[in-house]
């Protein structure tokens, strides 16, 4: 027993004080005010919502709206803490599909600022009440629409210290602004309606195509840089969009997540979109995401915080890899600049059996534009060369411009393919390949080279031997700060490895890819890169036929692992235009 004594319970708080008291977890802002009404108005089957602010929502957050609208009786019982017509029991929570469910949003609202509701049901007699700081002023029946208006007036006129927190009027706006956006997107059936100080900001007409919505909201330079997704895995669906890896930036970027139609934040949700990126943006750059997780109504649960921002998944596993594989799939399918034909991506190679090869594997090589043979044929183990026998049976001619690109025509189109970048993404996902399974066989030097390096080189050398050994460098200490390369991969016949060793080694010393999440895939990136064929290397026909078809085996095409084209195409229409033969 303490010899504290235990406070004894004085009172009961005040009602009103009570909401007061709550209201902030609620209500913290003018935005949050928007938010809770307009989520209101969509339970109720509104087709059009129309929001209007006044000083950013510091005077007047007003919002309207054409839904089933209410009686007397409802209008006064929604004003009462806890009084919800959404749910009947606990267990109607688990599955709960309606925004609102806790009977709080409104009568915290009320407790905190002025407001008038006026509503009326179809066929009956509209309603308005009048309440000022939680407490009902006036009851009166009035004229108008089946609908509900709610007003609310000086927001934290009796908690003066809530409102000293409130910023400028465009930072209020500004976020009134979002909150109405994030909404809109998810419901892209209902037409919004947004006007700030008597200047409308945003008019979306109901029934809008989500492209065509997001391209209002969030911009359509951003929106023109997006790709849908549509992917299903059990019982969880993803579908939205996704930025193109080449597009995404550091900065600027827009996220946001639905479930089952309803807004949430999760930055460990969005991060698993990005692992479906993995290789295909460069670290550092965050991809725009727009996606709506549709799981069972019972696998998730929707009541963890007053503000409805928070969710819990059922299977979060389930969910996270619906995510990255939906991410994954989408950029599979992506096409670098126009359409390049029929291809799809296929298994990555496995490592071979024999000791002669550094990368095998078997599987269809289908070319954008390119015949395949009667029959159809499978590729036979990739080689260490690309001057290897070329695998895909094609008359048509191959150019080679500037010792840079590789360059063919399909019946509707030139298509045309950075080597290099083409080059780095076959490497790297053969590589990994590999390196699942154990690592890339060496090839051992008859005669070792040395290098001499900087103390920070030497470090990286130590630090990261093991490492260096799965990629294929074969390295032992020389003495003083030179070390000898007994080793090395061989991706291909002009392969110079004292020059890749040199850059893989002073890109980690540098800190290169330092960004990389996954340590084993930023060596790969980095060898990859410097590995592959340069931009100002002579191929023969017969290695660029082999490079294409190695490039479309791989998963993602299009891309290098820095995000940039491998692959772009003018259509023939547009050679046509140009030409004034259309």
């Amino acid at each position: 027993m303490s010899d504290f004594p235990l406070p004894q319970l004085k009172a009961y708080l005040p009602t009103t004080f009570a909401d007061q008291s709550g209201a902030g977890e609620v209500v913290e802002r003018p935005a949050s005010v928007v938010k809770e009404l307009v989520e209101n108005a969509i339970d109720a089957g509104a087709s059009h919502v129309r929001v209007e602010l006044e000083n950013g929502g510091k005077t007047l957050v007003r919002v309207s709206d054409d839904g089933w609208g209410m009686g007397r009786e409802d209008a006064l019982l929604a004003l009462d803490r806890h009084a919800t017509s959404k749910i009947r029991s606990a267990a109607d929570l688990v599955g709960v599909g309606s925004f609102g469910f806790r009977g709080e949003a409104l009568p915290a609202i009320a407790s905190v600022s002025r407001v008038t509701l006026t509503t009326s049901e179809a066929g009956g007699t509209g309603t308005e009440v009048a309440v000022t700081g939680g407490r009902i002023e006036q009851v009166s029946d009035i004229a108008r629409q089946p609908g509900t208006t709610v007003a609310v007036r000086a927001l934290f006129f009796n908690t003066p210290a809530r409102r000293k927190f409130l910023r400028s009027v465009s930072s209020e706006s500004r976020m009134s602004f979002d909150a109405v956006a994030v909404l809109a997107l998810a419901h892209p059936a209902v037409g919004f309606e947004l006007v700030a100080d008597e200047r409308t900001r945003l008019v979306l007409p109901a029934g809008q195509p989500l492209a065509e919505r997001l391209a209002a909201v969030w911009g359509a330079d951003l929106a023109g840089t997006l790709v849908p997704v549509s992917y299903a895995s059990g019982s969880v669906r993803v579908e939205g969009f996704i930025q193109r890896p080449g597009d995404a930036r550091p900065t600027g970027r827009r996220t946001q997540l639905l479930v089952n139609g309803r807004p949430f934040r999760d930055n460990f949700l969005v991060r698993a979109v990005e692992a479906g990126y993995r290789s295909a943006i460069h670290p550092g750059d965050r991809p725009s995401v727009f996606l709506n997780v549709g799981v069972p109504a019972g696998e998730v649960d929707v009541n963890v915080h007053p503000a409805k921002l928070e969710v819990r998944f059922l299977n979060r596993i389930a969910v996270e890899r619906a995510l990255e594989e939906g991410a994954r799939h989408a950029l599979g399918e992506l096409i670098a600049a126009a359409p390049l034909g029929e291809w799809r991506p296929i298994p990555a190679p496995v490592r071979p059996s024999g000791s002669g090869e550094v990368w095998a594997g078997t599987a269809e090589l289908p070319v954008p534009g390119l015949p395949s043979p009667p029959g159809g044929s499978t590729a036979p183990a990739f080689e260490a060369d690309l001057a290897g026998p070329a695998r895909t049976p094609f008359d048509g001619p191959l150019v080679q411009l500037f010792d840079t690109y590789i360059a063919y025509e399909t019946p509707d189109a030139l298509v045309i393919v950075d080597q290099h970048s083409a080059h780095e993404r076959v490497l790297y996902e053969q590589a990994m390949a590999c390196l699942e399974q154990g690592g890339i066989p060496a090839q051992r030097l008859l005669l070792p080279f040395t290098v001499e390096l900087t103390d920070e080189e030497l470090d990286v050398i130590e630090s990261h031997r093991d490492v260096l050994t799965r990629i294929g460098f074969e390295v032992e200490p020389f003495g003083g700060r030179t070390v000898a390369v007994h080793g090395v991969p061989a991706p291909h016949r002009r392969f110079d490895a004292m020059a890749c060793f040199r850059e893989v080694v002073a890109d980690l010393a540098r800190g290169r890819f330092g960004g990389w999440a996954n340590q084993l895939e930023r060596f790969v990136a980095t060898y990859a890169c410097r590995a592959a064929v340069k931009a100002g290397q002579r191929l023969d026909e017969r290695e660029m036929r082999e490079l294409l078809a190695r490039l479309m085996a791989t998963t993602l095409p299009p891309h290098d692992v820095h995000g940039r084209s491998t692959i772009v195409q003018l259509p023939l229409e547009e050679l046509e235009r140009r030409f004034g033969r259309r």
